[in-house]
Order: C-alpha cells, then structure tokens, then sequence
C-alpha cells in the first residue's frame, strides 16, 4: 500500500519538534576481522553509555529518541536542553572513558568520530534532514583526516559541531567549552552535494595537531618571549580564535591526509592528494623555505 507523500509548501502543519542529534562511529572498523565486528559494535555503546553517566546525563541515557546502532557506531536524539552538557563535559568524558579502555584492552582500539547537530525532528523514526546532515558531518572529510593524523596512543575522539550547535550553545556561552577550542572546517564528503561549515574539537590534541595549534587554549599561550618577537616574525604560524594566519607553516583548514609534518619554518607533507580551501594545490611532495636549514 503506497503512502501519499505531504506536498512541501502545499499548507502550513506543526513543525516537529527540536531535537539535539548525537552520532559516532569508529575509525577503521571496516579493516577489523569479521568476527570483531559484532563485539566492537556491541561495545561502542556501551562506552557511550558510560561516558553519559559519569557526565551525569544519565536521563538522557535512559531518554533516547529514536536510538539506533549503524554497525560501525550509533545515533540517537535528544532534549536539546542537554546540548551544553553534551558538548562539555561530556565529550571530554567520552574522550576519557575511551582513553582508559584503549590502555586495559588486549583487543583492537576504539577511537571514535563523533558529531552533534540540532532540529526539527520526530521522535517515531528520526528521519529528517537535521539527522542526515549529522551523520555527512561524521563522515566529513575534516574530522576523517585529524583523527588519521593523531597518535593513536592519545587521541581517542574527533568531534564535529554543527555551526547551529556552535552558534546556540558555544557562542551563546551556554557550554563549558570554550569557543577558542573550536577549529572551523569546510565540512564537505566525498561523493555527496554536501558542504557546511562546522568547527573541529579534539580533547586530546597529539603529534602533529599540537605542532600545527590544535592545542587547549589553556596550553596554547605561548611564552612572553614570543609574544614579543610576533611583529618580526611575519612568517610564523599563529592561530587566533577561530582563525589561523600562516605565512609559512599549516593550517588545518579543509583537507588534511597522508602523513603531515611541521618543523620551524618548512613544511612537508606527503600525500597522493593535497585539498584545501584555497592557495595550492599539490600533488605529491610540497617543500617551503628551506628544509635543511633548522636540521
């Protein structure tokens, strides 16, 4: 029996209601043996659950909409009045609760990607385009990328904020979060008509995110020495806010992939492809300034 489809713009009808969508999913679940596949999936939320105690959320443990395991991770709505407590402090409690499993277990490691989103949706199925935007933010060629370029030892979670969470609830000052963070990120996916803007927060930044300035903002102050030293240095990587200003060195703006390197004023990066929003693009090996001069 066929279900006749509303016309869009034919009457006015409710708005569904608001709900704050929650998404993760596991780096290189698809390259575990078969037989891990259906442990890992059971365990990933079970790691999110106990993460959503120990923030104390757990009424929105025990209050999930339309919650569903994806195989590879999970997806559920929510009281957007939990949204602060969803991004701080329990994305840091996540980041957590996976570190201390990552460090007991003889098994594969969980590091997971995580996104946040909010919208108008119903809570019998969930189905609506704030959830599809959730899970293309989780799939988003930013958040792939830094997790792929951390330190597997120390960096458990990449999350992805939508810009309508950032702008509500960081800009709004309703988190424990601060907004400086937050890096922006052209979120797009390979394949898909899709492209929001949206911020990148790592709890645990390592190798090559600290080097580039993915770093919490209360580490990131850099010594009086070179504070003083800014105006002769015009070719130092600085990061300001929510902007990075490079004249040479990175900026995680766009596609990052393949081993990425930072060391004084050169760059390396090797890689089949090299994306960014704007300036070059390279295949292949990319050198600037001198290499040798700081060895």
């Amino acid at each position: 029996m066929s279900v006749p489809l509303p016309l869009p713009h034919a009457e006015s009808r409710p708005l569904p209601p608001y709900r704050g969508v929650f998404a993760v999913d596991a780096k290189d679940f698809t390259g575990l043996p078969a037989v891990q596949h259906g442990p890992v999936s059971r365990l990933i939320p079970e790691l999110v659950d106990r993460a959503l105690d120990r923030a104390g959320l757990g009424e929105v443990r025990s209050d999930k909409r339309f919650p569903a395991n994806t195989g590879d991770g999970i997806v559920f709505g929510f009281d957007p009045a939990h949204l602060p407590s969803l991004v701080w402090p329990f994305l840091r409690v996540l980041d957590e609760v996976l570190g201390t499993y990552n460090q007991q277990t003889v098994g594969p490691r969980i590091r997971l990607r995580a996104s946040l989103h909010v919208g108008p949706l119903e809570d019998a199925d969930g189905n609506g385009t704030p959830r599809n935007d959730t899970h293309r933010l989780l799939d988003s060629r930013p958040v792939k990328a830094i997790l792929a370029a951390s330190s597997a030892e120390t960096t458990h979670l990449a999350a992805v904020i939508s810009d309508r969470v950032h702008e509500d609830v960081l800009l709004g000052g309703y988190t424990g979060l601060h907004p400086d963070r937050c890096v922006e990120v052209p979120a797009t996916v390979s394949g898909k008509t899709f492209a929001q803007r949206a911020w990148l927060f790592i709890p645990s930044p390592s190798g090559n995110l600290l080097d580039a300035g993915v770093l919490p903002q209360e580490e990131a102050e850099p010594p009086a020495a070179a504070q003083a030293s800014t105006e002769e240095e015009p070719t130092a990587a600085r990061y300001h806010g929510n902007t990075q200003h490079v004249g040479e060195g990175a900026a995680l703006m766009g596609d990052v992939g393949g081993d990425f390197t930072y060391t004084g004023r050169s760059t390396s990066y090797r890689a089949d492809n090299q994306h960014w929003g704007g300036g070059d693009n390279v295949s292949g090996d990319k050198h600037v300034g001198n290499p040798g001069a700081d060895a």
